[in-house]
């Protein structure tokens, strides 16, 4: 019997902070709380699946009989970056944060890598992704070295405009980055940053982003498809597990893009996992600290529940979660090291279930692969016997 997991992640959704977020300079983050503040947000199906009814949120009003299982996930694993928080749900947990560059890259690198490509290095600081272009796209057009730059997670990232280096030449370039950057140097993502325009006021970030993800460990992914179940990636999931355990791809860019990827997956029929991630809560809201525009997200998010809904057969299991925060009213620009939401809803699993608080988001792949019968060598615990 063919049966269905629709896991997304909806990149950045945070619930509030975590114990050990002081750490992380987070303390008192919330993502959740700071856009449902909004005076124009409202989303009802997310709140009928028990958003509200997740232990520790005080935002919102609880549903008085939600038809979703709810849960508060907290991440073991040393870091809040996408990298991370992806490869945790999916059952590893990283003890140890990946190397981060406050100060910069190495000009060592940064020499070979110049080398490699035929290119001059502009920049190499860590810098907000639209500040970055505005301030030096304009030598960049000029000079034609790329901008390397990087943030508070462990990302090496290079911007280039299109018309200068072309898609196909900045990829190429990334993989080179990526192949430099090993050992003690190896970040979470190499990531590829193209933009258009002509003119500093006129620099805009386009949609082809491509990101080059560290190898990962073995994850449920793996598990699956060596299990002969379709992994199937919508969004960056590919470039998050570097291709490991997909085996089949949509490289949607943007949350309409994907959410249609999506529906046009759950018309096929497919015996595994459809695994979802929707950036723009994080890379066009969150990171910009755009209350507003994260809001509206989240209600077009919640408006398009029906319709997956809708296409979910009576073996189908939808799981809604995050991989980290993004606090839009937070200082500075980066992450939030914050507890994510998880959302569960079947056909003929009963709802209203509290899962509590989870010890890692790893549970998540735990259940996964208890609910098509396999067994589990990863971290996490599976609840699917508390959802029947």
């Amino acid at each position: 019997m063919e049966k269905r997991v629709f896991l997304i992640v909806l990149d950045s959704f945070g619930i509030g902070a975590e114990p050990d977020a002081a750490a992380f300079g987070d303390e008192g983050t919330n993502t959740l709380g700071a856009i449902a503040n909004h005076p124009n947000f409202n989303c009802p199906n997310l709140k009928k699946l028990g958003l509200f009814n997740i232990d520790g949120v005080t935002v919102g009003e609880k549903d008085a009989a939600p038809i979703g299982s709810f849960a508060r996930l907290q991440e073991q694993s040393m870091g809040k970056d996408t990298t991370i928080g992806h490869w945790e749900i999916a059952g590893h947990i990283s003890p140890r944060p990946l190397p981060t560059y406050p100060n910069g890259f190495p000009q060592g690198l940064l020499d070979a890598l110049s080398r490699e490509i035929g290119r001059g290095v502009l920049c190499n600081k860590p810098y907000s992704g639209t500040d970055v272009i505005r301030d030096y796209g304009a030598e960049h057009l000029r000079t034609g070295s790329v901008i390397v730059y990087t943030s508070a997670d462990s990302v090496f990232q290079i911007a280039a405009n299109e018309a200068i280096v072309p898609l196909e030449e900045l990829y190429r370039d990334c993989q080179i980055a990526r192949e430099l950057l090993t050992g003690e140097l190896e970040v979470g993502r190499v990531i590829a940053r193209p933009f258009v325009g002509d003119h500093a006021g006129a620099f805009k970030r386009t949609g082809a982003r491509r990101d080059f993800s560290a190898q990962p460990p073995q994850t449920m992914c793996d598990i699956l498809k060596e299990n002969g179940k379709t992994v199937y990636g919508v969004g960056k999931i590919e470039d998050i597990f570097d291709h490991h355990g997909i085996t089949k791809s949509n490289h949607a860019a943007g949350n309409p893009a994907c959410m249609q990827a999506t529906f046009e997956a759950m018309d096929e029929d497919f015996d595994g996992l459809l695994f979802v991630n929707l950036v723009d809560f994080d890379m066009v809201y969150g990171h910009r600290r755009d209350v507003k525009g994260y809001a509206a997200a989240l209600e077009t998010f919640d408006a398009q529940l029906p319709e997956i809904q809708a296409k979910m057969g009576e073996d189908d299991l939808l799981m809604i979660t995050a991989d980290h925060g993004c606090d839009p009213c937070h200082s500075g620009t980066d992450h939030t090291r914050e507890h994510t939401p998880l959302l569960v809803w079947s056909r003929k699993m009963q709802g209203g279930v509290n899962l509590g608080v989870r010890a890692t988001y790893a549970d998540i792949s735990a259940t996964v692969l208890d609910y098509f019968g396999l067994a589990n060598p990863l971290r996490g615990t599976s609840f699917l016997e508390e959802l029947k």
